[in-house]
């Protein structure tokens, strides 16, 4: 079968699927807006990595206060195709996360506006985001609002997963030596390797990557400009003072994380299955507490971390550390975002009840729902004890060993990507929205994250790093969180498929072909206009600044 004829049946299937859910065509005066009536909305997840049926508790009774359901959908097998063949179908869920895709729904008249909407019915919504509602706006052209923001509106930096992480086992062992560059990280791991070559029966793993699907870009491309001091703007790096952009494989430090891994390979530090397993595989690998060292953030293995605790290897999870390519670069894992608005969840134009559907996503950012999805249900899943929200002992230990404690109760499952007060915000009753804040992090630490802590001098995970007042606010987000004209995104597109498969070869080269190797790259990315891409994305983070300046539409 031709790739034209496998589009056009994926497309028929998916247009199938989204018919049998309910959608329906634009038209509708129908609503039951302002009732409980029971409505089951369809909801297009592009992030889930599993199914997601809406039954547990903190589903039920999201159920309970609003009458609504939702039947989440989720590509196949990490497939980022999945928007542009739903555009093809001109079939669509009720509800849509598609990140990035945004545009391509835009332009595709997919989704509605919902500016009239918040004017008239967005209670919640402009309660949350208040004099940062207009960072939702899509362009300085098209200054409409087309979703509402999944990331938090206000962060509380309490936490750091670091540019890299070791197993408290390897600092202890070793007399908790200095840990700041790369350099003090590789021998670390090569002393603890050399004297335990097993563990419990199995080969150590010195170093291990995930970059499965879509996972490359947070194991493969991001420690690269994180060593190098930079923060987070996915495949971009932004000058703060100029607003200049380009794409961050053209630093001319970027190689160094790679030339790295080079030679970790080379030298067997690095696991060897590292550009071939599968997500359940290196986790099983993480569980067995054979990976001494890894760069993934800790929300991608919480499962194996609550595996390693419950098994009772805690001294195998990890610490978190500042680590730099050299003395002379500060980590920036601290640096606060801001709000980037951007990516969120958006309204069919096939919508059966856009206005029940706008007022679900409104009802969400309300405190009453953020409480639900952090918190859970009270007197199940926390207490009130002096005014304030309190997870039982026995409730917590559930929450950090076992794997599916979210699945189960539903606590955190509903958080992302929808709207988010964010661990910073405060809610009426003077607690946290969220779980987290300062005391209850530092109350939660394992024993073995306080033994490694102090013998570091430190009470926090975020004492090791430099502060979020030393290194400012972002001035324009987050540069992943844009959504990118569709002539950009097919630009960047195509560098990313091209880098992926290019950066796999390069680590697993020969260390003496390495810097030759490297060149091409640079002078493929050139050859493919990426500088004129570095010259637009500059444009759209200027021009983000200033919509973010402009009176609403």
């Amino acid at each position: 079968m031709s790739k034209g004829k496998k589009l056009l049946l994926i497309a028929a299937v998916l247009a199938a699927v989204f018919m049998a859910a309910g959608c329906k065509k634009a038209g509708s005066t129908e609503t039951t807006a302002g009732t409980k009536t029971p409505i089951i909305f369809t909801f297009f997840n592009l992030d889930a990595t599993e199914d997601m049926p809406f039954n547990d508790p903190v589903a039920a009774e999201i159920s309970r206060m609003t009458g609504v359901s939702l039947s989440v959908d989720r590509p196949v097998g990490g497939d980022q195709q999945a928007v542009p063949l739903m555009i093809a179908s001109g079939q669509y869920p009720d509800l849509i996360f598609a990140k990035g895709n945004l545009g391509l729904l835009i332009e595709a008249g997919a989704i509605i506006s919902l500016d009239s909407l918040i004017e008239k019915r967005g209670k919640y919504i402009k309660e949350l985001y208040g004099d940062l509602l207009p960072r939702l706006r899509n362009t300085t052209e098209d200054p409409h609002i087309y979703n509402v923001g999944t990331y938090p509106v206000k962060n509380g930096m309490w936490a750091a997963d670091g540019t890299m992480q070791i197993q408290h086992a390897v600092l202890k062992e070793l007399g908790y030596p200095k840990m700041q560059t790369l350099s003090d990280y590789e021998q670390a791991i090569k002393s603890y390797l050399q004297k335990y070559p097993t563990i419990k029966g199995q080969k150590t793993i010195g170093f291990s990557l995930l970059i499965d699907t879509w996972q490359w870009y947070i194991d493969l491309s991001n420690p690269s400009c994180f060593l190098l001091g930079y923060p987070d703007d996915g495949q971009w790096l932004v000058d703060q003072d100029s607003l200049e952009a380009y794409y961050k494989f053209l630093h001319p430090q970027a190689k160094e994380y790679y030339k790295w891994l080079n030679r970790m390979n080379a030298e067997g530090i690095l696991d060897p299955e590292s550009f071939t397993q599968k997500e359940d595989v290196w986790k099983a690998k993480i569980a067995a507490g054979r990976v001494l060292g890894i760069a993934y953030p800790g929300w991608g293995y919480g499962d194996a971390r609550s595996s390693l605790i419950n098994d009772g290897m805690a001294e195998r999870t990890y610490a978190y550390l500042p680590i730099t390519i050299n003395e002379s670069y500060k980590a920036a894992s601290l640096m606060d975002p801001g709000f980037s608005g951007g990516w969120g969840i958006a309204i069919s134009s096939s919508c059966k009840d856009p206005e029940r559907a706008f007022e679900f996503l409104d009802w969400l950012c309300s405190e009453e729902a953020q409480k639900l999805v952090n918190w859970g249900i009270e007197g199940v899943n926390y207490q009130i004890i002096d005014g304030k929200r309190v997870v039982p002992e026995e409730e917590q230990r559930r929450a950090d060993t076992d794997p599916d404690y979210s699945k189960k109760t539903g606590v955190g499952r509903w958080v992302h990507p929808f709207p988010q007060r964010g661990r910073g915000y405060i809610d009426s009753t003077g607690n946290f929205i969220t779980r987290d804040s300062p005391e209850t992090l530092k109350k939660n630490y394992l024993p073995v994250e306080r033994e490694t802590l102090a013998a570091y001098g430190a009470e926090m995970w975020t004492d090791l790093f430099p502060s979020t007042e030393s290194l400012g606010i972002s001035r324009h987000g987050q540069a992943w969180q844009y959504t990118l004209p569709p002539d950009l995104n097919a630009k960047v597109t195509e560098a990313d498929e091209y880098m992926k498969n290019a950066l796999a070869n390069i680590v697993l080269g020969r260390p003496s072909n390495f810097d030759a190797a490297w060149q091409k790259i640079v002078q493929d990315l050139r050859a493919m206009g990426i500088e004129d891409a570095n010259k637009a994305l500059t444009q759209l983070v200027k021009d983000k600044v200033k919509l973010w300046s402009m009176e609403a539409p």
